[in-house]
């Protein structure tokens, strides 16, 4: 069976009132195979083992295991990394909850962490309500759905400090250079080591951690296509050298840039 971290875009969700799937990037996922989407529906992602880095209303959203982020209705959002992630994925009509009140000023997203027992907890009752989706079990998925929104602090978000989200949507962006700390520093205003306080405060990675994810993902994604030298793919990722560039890849991924296109084309 093909494995897909996102909903089916063919998927008519119009008429749906509530629908969750497995989330699995487990297999090769490339992020630009999936496409910005938008949701009749408040979306949700909860996560259950690696990361994702999602973007929805101009700002990035790192979930890490235990994290859940809900998207209002109609709001566009996009995957822009992905990273062995497992866990679930969905989405809700108001109508489907018992006491909607609480979604009716829904503006904005909300991100929040569930920790130990709570997060093993979260990841089985999303598991019970995939069975009950599956089974056509209204009546467990409307108290299911109370019993999720009793769980989460509206009032808070994890969203990351301007910096760090400034930083994460430039460091990701294709039609932008990929720079170094200093100069992603200068943009946002601040010092050098401010900003990497930040970044690692917020993500638990570094800038520069961060930067070379954002060169393997962008080079996966040129390297894809044949008809572009490994030369000019390691010029467009910010490496001139394309020996060092080999070398990078393959400590990184464990194949060669050659040997990647192989797979690919495979």
């Amino acid at each position: 069976m093909q494995r897909q971290p996102h909903h089916n875009p063919g998927m008519d969700l119009s008429r749906m009132r509530f629908y969750i799937r497995k989330l699995d990037s487990t297999t090769h996922v490339r992020t630009d195979e999936v496409p910005v989407s938008r949701l009749p529906l408040i979306g949700f992602i909860y996560v259950t083992q690696g990361e994702v880095l999602v973007e929805t209303g101009g700002t990035p959203f790192l979930c890490q295991p235990g994290h859940v982020l809900i998207i209002p209705v109609d709001s566009p959002f996009s995957i822009r990394y992905y990273n062995d992630a497992t866990g679930y994925t969905g989405g809700f009509a108001p109508s489907a909850v018992h006491d909607s009140r609480i979604l009716m000023y829904m503006t904005a997203p909300v991100h929040q962490a569930f920790w130990f027992d709570e997060a093993v907890f979260m990841a089985e009752f999303f598991n019970m309500m995939l069975t009950s989706f599956h089974k056509h079990d209204e009546v467990f998925i409307e108290k299911g759905l109370d019993l999720f929104l009793s769980r989460i602090r509206w009032e808070s978000t994890l969203a990351a400090p301007k910096a760090v989200r400034d930083f994460l949507e430039s460091v990701f962006d294709p039609l932008r250079d990929i720079l170094n700390l200093g100069a992603y520093a200068r943009t946002s205003g601040i010092s050098d080591n401010y900003l990497s306080r930040l970044v690692k405060q917020s993500t638990g990675r570094s800038v520069g951690a961060w930067i070379d994810i954002a060169r393997v993902v962008r080079a996966k994604k040129l390297l894809s296509d044949s008809s572009i030298p490994v030369i000019d793919v390691a010029a467009a990722v910010g490496l001139e050298d394309q020996s060092y560039f080999a070398r990078f890849f393959r400590k990184v991924t464990g194949q060669t840039p050659s040997e990647f296109r192989k797979s690919m084309q495979g």
